[in-house]
This record gives structure tokens, sequence and C-alpha cells, in this order.
């Protein structure tokens, strides 16, 4: 089974032996991408499990049949941002599941497609939507904000400490109309990219991507709906790929593996909110933690695989409280 050229599927075999996928099990692949995880876990639970696969992007889905044809009714797609799990789910039999994974970020087939405009590496318009048909363009963000609320965004979004000189370039560069044009006014704000490892404008092109498509919010809106589709001894498994994503999903995880998370939501020093009074959240863990520290792309995979180098695998099981 060989992914399509072009696409390769991250950290696959710690995924699949991270979901304890047995025959027959039902399952949810929210990102369904390049397929290459989806028709790993339906060969895992053959001959009858069942997967439900999501992505907000028509032409992953398309794509996603042409690789799942050969799984027939085992495969059901949806095209759907994520963030209407629990909607997607119910409307297709699929109420309580046994595995849930999300790849998130941007796939291969996105960034090699230069009209969909996610990468400076190929020519294309600036539009950065996963729907192609809903929702603002980057275009729009890049040459109608203003230059305080486009500096904010890079900021927030990219991590760039240098959003304000960035911001400055890009008002002045107006307007831009292609990813070319955009990442050479970065590049000329910032100073070429001599002796950097990353291009300049990687980190503006991240925040463009996450703002245009709502991502970290879609991902805080997506986890409590997993967990509640799990069914017990359930797994689910994300990969994410930069910080702020990483950030949520190891804070999600920190309280759904907790009874009491009195201390997580009161202000004060650490010590200080120990030694307050008994719980009085009420709060009870729904996950136990399968991985303590996140798993990571081993030396081989990333050689082979360079995309991969910045991925983190976090498992987590579902549990009933008592």
């Amino acid at each position: 089974m060989d992914a399509p050229a072009g696409h390769v599927p991250v950290l696959l075999a710690e995924t699949l032996e991270g979901l304890a996928l047995t025959a027959g099990a039902a399952a949810i692949d929210c990102t369904l991408g390049g397929a290459g995880h989806a028709a790993a876990i339906l060969a895992a639970t053959a001959p009858d499990g069942r997967l439900l696969g999501l992505d907000a992007d028509p032409a992953a889905i398309a794509r996603g049949r042409d690789r799942l044809a050969q799984y027939g009714a085992r495969a059901v797609l949806r095209q759907t941002s994520f963030r209407h799990l629990a909607q997607a789910a119910h409307a297709a039999g699929f109420a309580e599941v046994q595995a849930i994974l999300l790849d998130l970020g941007v796939s291969s087939y996105q960034l090699a497609e230069g009209e969909r405009g996610f990468s400076f590496l190929a020519a294309g318009p600036l539009d950065m939507r996963m729907d192609p048909q809903t929702g603002l363009t980057a275009a729009e963000i890049v040459n109608d904000w203003p230059q305080e609320a486009l500096a904010d965004l890079l900021f927030r979004y990219g991590e760039e400490p240098r959003s304000r000189r960035i911001a400055r370039a890009i008002v002045a560069a107006r307007p831009l109309r292609t990813t070319q044009e955009l990442a050479d006014a970065v590049s000329r704000a910032l100073g070429g990219q001599r002796g950097q490892r990353l291009h300049p404008a990687t980190r503006t092109f991240q925040a463009l991507r996450i703002a245009v498509n709502d991502e970290l919010a879609a991902l805080e809106a997506v986890l409590p709906q997993a967990v509640e589709l799990l069914a017990p001894a359930g797994r689910l498994a994300v990969i994410a790929f930069h910080s702020l994503e990483d950030r949520i999903v190891k804070r999600f995880l920190q309280r759904e593996t907790r009874d009491c998370i009195c201390d997580l939501a009161e202000e004060g020093p650490p010590r200080a909110r120990l030694a307050r009074a008994a719980c009085t959240c009420g709060h009870r863990a729904t996950l136990r933690a399968v991985t303590r520290k996140p798993i990571q792309p081993g030396a081989e995979e990333v050689r082979d695989n360079p995309r991969s180098r910045s991925a983190k695998l976090r498992i987590a099981e579902r549990i009933v409280s008592g």
C-alpha cells in the first residue's frame, strides 16, 4: 500500500500502534488529507472495520475516494471541517468509535498546488482556504487589514518576533496578489535568508493560513467532541506540527486526565493553589495519558520526509470515571 507521490503519512507506525486498532473497529480520521493514515487504519481493522474520513478540502475528499475505493462501504467520507465532528459522526452512524485521529496542519498536496496559495515555493494567488468555496482569503487580510492588526496576527499565530517590521513592509508593498509577491516583500523586510534554516516568510505564511481557516479555534472545538465520541478504552491520537497546536493539545490532555482541575482554573502561585481547600470544581477525568511525552519522528523518517521533523504525536485513552 504505497503512498501517492508527494504524500508521506507522518509517524504512521507509531500512530497505528498507539491507536491499538483491532479487527472490526470503527475509527474517524478527522483530517483525511492524502488518505495515507486512513488507508492504513482500514487495513488494520479488516475485514469489517469502518472509517469516517473528514476534510474541509473537496480535493482531499476526491483523492480519498479514489484511494480508498478498494474498501467499499467501509470507508465513509464527508467534506466538512472537523469543528463539526460530532454532527458529522452521528449523521454517518459513528456514534461510538474506538479510534480518532487528528493530523493537523497543511498537506503535501495543498503545498504543491500553487493555485491554492499555501506555499511560497509554488507561485499562485493568495488564497490559503482549506475549503476554497467559503471564507476569508489571505489576500483580503494582507491587503485590507490595518497594519497594527496585521502585526498582531503575525506575532500571535506565526510567533514572528519581527512582526511589526513585516507588517510595515506588507502595507508599503500593497497591493499584493501572489504568494511570490508576499514572500519577496517579507524577505526584503528581513534582509534575505542567508544563514537561516527557515525561509523568512515561513512564519508569515503559517500565521495567515491559521487565521484564514480559524485553525486554533477549530482545534479547541474538536477535542471535547472527540472525547465524547470515544467508546471506553477508545483512543485519541493528535499529530501537531507547531507549538501553538501542540500547546492546545497538551493543555487539553492535562485537564482531561485529572479529576480535580481547581489549580488549573485558579490564579496565584502553584504552591498557594495546592494549599487551598478541597476540590470545588467537580471535574472528573475522561482520559488516561498513553504518551507521557510526545512521540517524535526518528532520524530515518526525518531524512526521508523532512516535513516530519517538527511533528509531535500525543495519544490518550478514554476512561469512564466512577
